[in-house]
């Protein structure tokens, strides 16, 4: 057979640019395996490029980045989870049959039945008690997480006070965990509604921003992650302390993936208990009405596209 099921993005735009389509299949160059895709997810990095929603001078760019009417790469999804079917002549640390996990970043191509990747990127075999949803939604939260808690060099400071705004998004979730498990003590700010989940993931301190007012809060902090990149940082600089810092996933920084990272999420789910903090799970026939409910941006955690 050689097309596959794949959600095309066929322009910039609502979620209804997505649709399901055949296209060809790809096939495992001699550095590649090809995987079978079993769960892929709908995080924020999905909507804000198919939706090209960033402000002023960042539509300018993203346009040249990624396409001027529409993604030059059509098939979106930046995380995967599966079976590889096959491997290229020079590949020897995967072989078919093994159920693998990673994330692809900018080459996107997840929303789709197959997928051609790298046998030394961004891929790992996939934790052992996890399912094929729980293994697609570790990377992408938690390697951006990984990536702002090692800028903000956490793991150097002793008992470190972390305030996490945006604490029970994709991102979020994860970073309130490894905040954790590197020592630090969490506080959270999320809605209401995610507050018992905020309380599950281990968060010291939870604040809810519908009903009160953390701005007031009395605390001063080493770090402030924004992980939703909603917040200014002058309008909270006033809860850093001296040398406080504050990191938001807003902005032109944007998270390196590498296999480190994914070695410590793989680790941690593995052996710590960390929680992969599923919100719904979509066919992925449904892949509009995934992006509409993560478009609302009320999600807890992950979005999962099983396919």
């Amino acid at each position: 057979m050689n097309t596959m099921k794949a959600v095309i993005c066929t322009r910039y735009g609502g979620p209804e640019v997505l649709q399901l389509a055949d296209v060809p299949k790809p096939h495992a160059k001699k550095d590649e395996i090809l995987v079978r895709i079993r769960a892929t997810a709908v995080n924020s990095g999905d909507v804000r490029v198919r939706g090209l929603q960033v402000e002023g001078v960042m539509k300018v760019i993203m346009r040249l980045v990624l396409g001027v009417r529409k993604p030059r790469k059509p098939i979106l999804g930046t995380v995967f989870s599966g079976i590889v079917e096959s491997v290229g002549e020079d590949v020897s640390n995967f072989k078919p049959g093994d159920e693998v996990f990673g994330m692809t970043g900018f080459q996107f191509g997840t929303y789709a039945a197959y997928i051609a990747v790298k046998a030394k990127g961004n891929v790992l075999p996939k934790p052992h008690n996890a399912s094929f949803e729980e293994a697609a939604a570790l990377p992408f939260g938690g390697q951006t997480a990984i990536y702002f808690l090692e800028k903000a060099k956490l793991t150097a400071k002793v008992h470190p006070e972390v305030l996490i705004y945006g604490a029970t998004g994709s991102v979020g979730t994860a970073a309130v965990q490894l905040a954790k498990y590197f020592g630090a003590k969490v506080t959270a700010v999320c809605s209401s509604g995610g507050s018992d989940l905020a309380s599950r993931l281990g968060a010291d301190h939870i604040f809810t921003y519908d009903t009160q007012e953390f701005t007031q809060l009395p605390q001063r902090f080493d770090l402030f992650f924004d992980a939703v990149g909603k917040t200014k940082k002058r309008s909270v600089e006033h809860l850093l302390k001296p040398k406080g810092l504050y990191l938001s996933v807003a902005g032109l920084d944007y998270a390196s993936e590498n296999i480190a990272q994914l070695e410590l999420l793989k680790e941690l789910f593995e052996h710590h208990g960390y929680d992969a903090a599923i919100d719904r799970i979509y066919p992925i026939a449904d892949v509009v009405a995934a992006h509409k409910f993560v478009d609302l941006g009320h999600k807890k955690g992950n979005v999962i596209l099983q396919i």
